[in-house]
């Protein structure tokens, strides 16, 4: 049997390649190659090992025509074309979690980088100033530390905090509060946590919701002489509202490891009192080097060698004879974890998964992961399929699988359920013709809908006029309307109206349709 042949292309720790030989596999490791060097040898290869040196493009993709999966030492995969490799047959795969105890450590030394101004300090002290009475610091002990984000990096940081005798209180959509309980921390809401935090500390990935989510507003709600750290992403606060805050003496500090546009050479921050940076350093110690590099040649040989998939960001965890009959229900089921994570807000601490009549008698393992992707890659960048249960296990949810092999109504039937603090909400979805996913229930209400693009969600008060209005408003400001779906408890109480339109929904359009008369509830949807 020919051993599969892998291509470590940028430079990594050299026990990658040992791996590799140890679990089977033929290694060449040819490193700083141009495009066009890469696209001569690539199609030799069945595996491709980087870092963020090599992108690999649509073309790279063609001329590898052996190639079976990419893997990424690291987080991200912006220098890999996931789509093309997708259409390709190619696997790709990253290590999401090879850095997390590097990052969180980096953000701790942020910490009392702000607390005793340690970079002010060197840099008088080496020009000879001696200026003691100009540096006085603060104890972080007994002061509050707020995390935004308390999932894998999130979780060191508080650990590491509190063995620094600090009190820690985060905000995170998806932390239990047993979890939380469990972990010492304390779970508060965003505008909590920002008016009681002595340090504010980011371990979010940026997504649409986490955008500027330190923006002006939630800046000028932060607590007096409040300290800021980002070690996570670029993009989650508005640096021009940091730097404002800095000069106005809000804000006491802030230390960032990442920014908006990176690399970052110039920005209007540098140069500002009490602030320091450094040029995303978040992954830089041998250990993290180290554990990536080991992790993606693991990863990579157990695909080549024995089929295994693990931190897949296009492949669901199937086998051959189970893919074609998964493949739609996977749809439907990302589709209603989707729906369920964009509607339901707040602490969801328990989610079931309930699979009837035909899809009882399917695996019903690649379901529920389809579900728990779909409902948190509103909060994670990195969420897959592969790795939502894992998340989901982090964050102490309880998901419960439910198989019922009765039919019911329809053939074949996916419900998810999930715990709100308003009570149980549930939404539920079938095939139409084996293959076409169609939402046929949403908190109660019979509807049915295809969920993809672009979409408005609307509870109001069913009474003549609505639909004029809500049209109206949407023609007036140049959106076009693609499906209309309707469904109500009862004639004159509450109805639902879900419509697909063809453009994404702005934010003052959907402010106005808040004030249009009897309505409750309005949701812009994406999918």
């Amino acid at each position: 049997m020919t051993k599969p042949k892998v291509l470590i292309s940028d430079k990594m720790d050299p026990n990658a390649a040992r791996i590799f030989e140890e679990r089977g596999c033929d290694v060449d490791v040819i490193t700083g190659q141009t495009p066009e060097e890469l696209k001569a040898i690539i199609g030799q290869y069945d595996g491709l090992a980087i870092r963020s040196s090599t992108t690999v493009t649509p073309e790279i993709l063609d001329a590898a025509t052996n190639l079976k999966v990419i893997g990424r030492a690291g987080i991200g995969v912006d220098n890999v074309d996931i789509p093309y490799a997708s259409s390709k047959g190619v696997v790709v795969m990253n290590t999401p979690f090879g850095n997390s105890i590097t990052t969180a450590e980096h953000a701790i030394a942020m910490i009392f980088a702000l607390a005793r101004q340690i970079p002010e300090a060197d840099a008088s002290t080496q020009a000879g100033e001696w200026a003691k009475s100009r540096f006085m610091g603060v104890e972080v002990t007994g002061k509050t530390l707020g995390l935004i984000g308390a999932g894998n990096i999130g979780s060191i940081v508080a650990s590491r905090a509190l063995g620094l005798k600090m009190k820690v209180i985060a905000y995170d959509p998806f932390l239990t509060q047993e979890r939380a309980v469990e972990q010492g921390i304390e779970k508060v809401d965003l505008d909590g946590l920002l008016s009681r935090a002595d340090f504010i500390s980011l371990h979010t990935p940026l997504t649409d919701q986490t955008r500027n989510i330190l923006s002006a507003e939630n800046l000028a709600k932060t607590k007096e002489g409040v300290r800021i750290v980002n070690c996570a992403r670029g993009g989650l606060i508005d640096e021009a509202a940091l730097k404002e805050g800095l000069e106005s003496g809000h804000i006491a500090g802030a230390a960032l490891d990442v920014f908006a546009k990176e690399p970052a050479k110039e920005n209007p921050l540098f140069g500002t009192k009490n602030f320091i940076c450094t040029p995303h350093l978040g992954a830089s110690t041998d250990e993290a080097q180290v554990n990536v590099a080991l992790q993606v040649a693991e990863q990579l040989s157990d695909y080549l060698v024995n089929g295994g998939v693990t931190n897949a960001l296009n492949m669901p965890s199937l086998s051959a004879e189970e893919a074609p009959k998964l493949r739609p229900y996977m749809e439907l089921a990302e589709n209603l974890g989707s729906l369920v994570g964009q509607l339901a807000h707040g602490n969801l601490p328990k989610i079931s998964i309930e699979v009837e009549g035909a899809a009882a008698q399917l695996n019903q393992k690649p379901i529920t992961a389809a579900v728990l992707a779909g409902l948190m890659k509103r909060f994670s960048d990195t969420v897959n399929m592969v790795n939502a249960p894992y998340l989901a296990r982090e964050r102490g949810m309880e998901v419960r699988e439910i198989r019922n092999e009765r039919e019911g109504v329809y053939h074949t039937l996916v419900r998810v359920t999930v715990a709100t603090s308003q009570g149980d909400r549930s939404v539920a979805g079938t095939l139409f013709g084996s293959t076409a996913p169609r939402l046929v229930e949403i908190f109660g209400v019979g509807i049915e809908a295809d969920l993809q693009g672009d979409m408005l969600y609307i509870v109001n008060e069913d009474a003549p006029g609505f639909i004029g209005r809500i049209g109206s408003l949407l023609g007036e400001n140049g959106i076009n309307i693609g499906t209309f779906h309707l469904g109500r408890r009862e004639t004159g109480g509450e109805a639902v109206l879900l419509l697909s339109v063809d453009q994404p929904i702005p934010q003052d359009v959907i402010d106005a349709a808040c004030k249009l008369q009897g309505v409750k509830t309005v949701n812009a949807l994406v999918f």
